[in-house]
């Protein structure tokens, strides 16, 4: 029996490639490939860039208001199709069922707000800035916008960027990652229902190629990414060369600071959930926990018993807390850097390499792993790992802790475990990092507040979502206007005018 093909989506209905590449597609519980994807060439991209460019003329001319009801409706079928949603994003990425549903639910949030664009979109005025001038602004499409996805969000990720653009009026094309591609092309479909017009919104699976293409081409005014940082970094600096707007969103080593008057019990259940769910394929997963004082020892018993009790399994199976990572090579990956912690040094607590799940054998399975005794010259401290591996640092002060954290090239997610409400207070206005959680373990902001992160983990101005997505999608025009009505007024003169 052959396999489903995932298409491209291109002005409005489903396309095939040109390119004649395929790739597979995996469910990382089995190991089994599920479908397979078409593989966008140039000459797609650059099909679905001119139906995109086709398109925009007639979506920018539509009302915010009509632009809001349509979002509106896609909402509405999202939320009546978010298990199928969720269930796809298990299948491709392996992910559980409930940890897929819950990234759905937080995309969803995006376009939510989204929806309030007749708001969002209001400028500013000022009367009388001079005799008889007013000034006001306003915020106006860039046109063609692209983004580029990772495989760890197939839903949530897409939704940070396309619901925010389409409702400022641009037109958009999306290139998911080929690891899990249905997501994209469903929420294509769902859209069109809704009522985007064709062109609005298209998606190309692919891989370099694609990218190239769109960072690129003359008519992609914006691009959109979330991924590692080196990846990150070329896509700034070729999208940037060619003129268009970025904002590229890269990789993370994310503290969590516990203090000595934390309560224990709470933190561990908060970092087993932040380190080990979606088996640390998260940005804003907590990789890494400074321990201050003589909390440590402590910390580190509870973590061990509460990882211990992890079930892992296929994403599919209900009773499974936590699935597999997303391929073979990451799998070797992560555990090369497993064994890197033991040669270097750290005090090895729970060891995760030799994970098997019964009747999933052919599954890419790294179970929860945790070190203590980290050094921060150690390459599990250095890399991202990207995995279910869990690091502890000892400090004495929390002076050491943020010292350590502000020296890290990443400055993705941050957080703080403690009852002092000063230390909290001094922690987030001190620590360079974009997004601070108190007693928050995955400060992962609302759709209302930006995402985004400092240092490595950001290149580009502005973060996604939030009044941030809603400037980068939009260029401000200020206008400046004067109805002269009196006789003899002067029109201007050859000085710099003053009002």
């Amino acid at each position: 029996m052959s396999k489903q093909t995932v298409p491209l989506w291109v002005n409005g209905q489903t396309d095939a490639a040109t390119s004649g590449r395929m790739g597979d597609v995996y469910d990382p519980s089995s190991g089994a490939v599920i479908r397979q994807v078409q593989l966008a060439s140039a000459g797609d991209v650059d099909r679905a860039v001119a139906a995109a460019k086709a398109a925009l003329p007639g979506w920018k001319a539509t009302t915010p208001l009509r632009r809001s009801r349509i979002l509106t409706r896609f909402r509405e079928l999202m939320e009546q199709h978010r298990h199928e949603l969720a269930q796809l994003a298990s299948e491709e990425h392996g992910k559980t069922f409930a940890d897929a549903l819950g990234s759905v639910q937080r995309g969803i949030e995006v376009i939510e707000f989204a929806s309030g664009v007749p708001h969002l979109l209001k400028g500013e005025h000022a009367e009388d800035v001079g005799r008889g001038v007013d000034c006001h602004s306003l915020l106006q499409p860039v046109g063609v916008c692209a983004g580029v996805t990772p495989f760890n969000f197939p839903v949530m990720v897409p939704l940070w960027m396309f619901p925010v653009a389409i409702a400022c009026g641009n037109t958009f094309v999306l290139k998911p990652s080929e690891k899990v591609p249905s997501c994209s092309l469903r929420m294509a479909e769902l859209f069109k229902q809704a009522g985007l017009p064709d062109g609005v919104l298209n998606v190309v699976p692919g891989d370099k190629e694609a990218v190239d293409m769109l960072l690129n081409h003359p008519d992609v005014g914006a691009i959109s990414f979330v991924g590692s940082t080196p990846v990150a970094k070329y896509i700034y600096q070729t999208a940037a060369a060619n003129g268009k707007r970025v904002q590229a969103l890269g990789g993370a080593k994310n503290h969590a600071v516990v203090l000595p008057d934390a309560d224990v019990d709470f933190t561990v259940d908060a970092l087993i959930g932040a380190a080990y769910g979606s088996a640390g394929e998260r940005c804003m997963a907590i990789s890494t926990v400074v321990a201050v004082g003589e909390v440590a020892d402590t910390l580190v018993a509870r973590l061990a018993d509460k990882a211990k009790a992890i079930k892992v399994g296929a994403g599919s199976a209900r009773e499974s807390d936590m699935g597999p990572v997303i391929s073979a090579p990451h799998r070797d990956r992560i555990v090369a850097l497993i064994d890197s912690g033991v040669a270097q040094g750290a005090r090895l607590v729970i060891d995760g390499r030799r994970m098997k799940v019964a009747g999933h054998e052919g599954g890419y399975y790294v179970g929860p792993t945790l070190f203590d005794q980290v050094t921060t010259e150690m390459d599990i401290y250095r890399e991202e790992i990207f995995g279910p591996v869990l690091i502890v640092l000892r400090v004495d002060t929390l002076d050491e802790a943020m010292a350590m954290i502000n020296r890290n090239p990443y400055g993705n997610g941050t957080a703080i475990f403690t009852r002092s409400g000063a230390a909290a207070r001094r922690f987030e206005n001190e620590i360079e990092v974009g997004m601070v959680g108190i007693n928050a373990s995955i400060p992962v902001p609302m759709a209302f507040f930006s995402f985004g992160g400092w240092k490595a983990s950001l290149f580009g101005d502005l973060h996604m979502h939030g009044m941030e997505g809603v400037y980068f999608y939009t260029r401000t025009k200020a206008v400046t206007s004067r109805w002269p009505s009196e006789p003899g007024l002067s029109g201007g003169s050859l000085v710099m005018p003053t009002m």
